[in-house]
This record gives C-alpha cells, structure tokens and sequence, in this order.
C-alpha cells in the first residue's frame, strides 16, 4: 500500500470519537473539481469517496441541518441563527 499523501493545501482531518486510530481525511482537490473524503485506520486508507463540487453545498445544508436539530434537542442556541435572542454582555 503506497504512503499517505500530504493534504492539499485545502483540506483537514478528523478524529474519530471511537479512538484516534480512525480518522476522516478531507481533501480539496479544484484542479479535478472534487472533494475527497476517505476513511483511514492508523495510518492506512480504508475507504474514499469522490464528491463533485456541484454536490457540496448539499452536504453541507445536511450537515449544518443535522447539527441546529442537535441544538434544538437539547435547548441550546443554534449558533447559525442569527434571528436568536442573546444574553447581554457587559459591554453591550
């Protein structure tokens, strides 16, 4: 198996909440108009999906809609709205 790439100069990793021996790696690459996100293990790719550029605004709305219901469940502010009531500070 060939050693992992460094990421594009756009692009970040995950941890995983079961353990840091699985990690998300996200990669932009614009030259292919694609983002990569793959699935490794230690230090070994699993698994890779190629998302079309034209795709990721849809992965993101589900994303951040997944997230405001997260909020919602539990009553905290959505951090996105910004029709929300805050609490005063002291400078303001």
């Amino acid at each position: 198996m060939p050693a992992a790439r460094p990421l594009p100069e756009t692009g970040s990793i995950f941890l995983d909440a079961r353990g840091a021996d699985r990690a998300l790696r996200v990669s932009w690459h614009s030259e292919a108009d694609i983002v990569v996100l793959s699935l490794w293990r230690d230090n070994l790719c699993t698994g890779s999906f190629r998302l079309a550029v034209e795709e990721v605004p849809d992965l993101i709305d589900l994303l951040r809609t997944g997230l405001a219901q997260s909020y919602a469940a539990v009553r905290r502010p959505d951090p996105w709205d910004d029709t929300a009531v805050r609490p005063r500070t002291a400078t303001g």
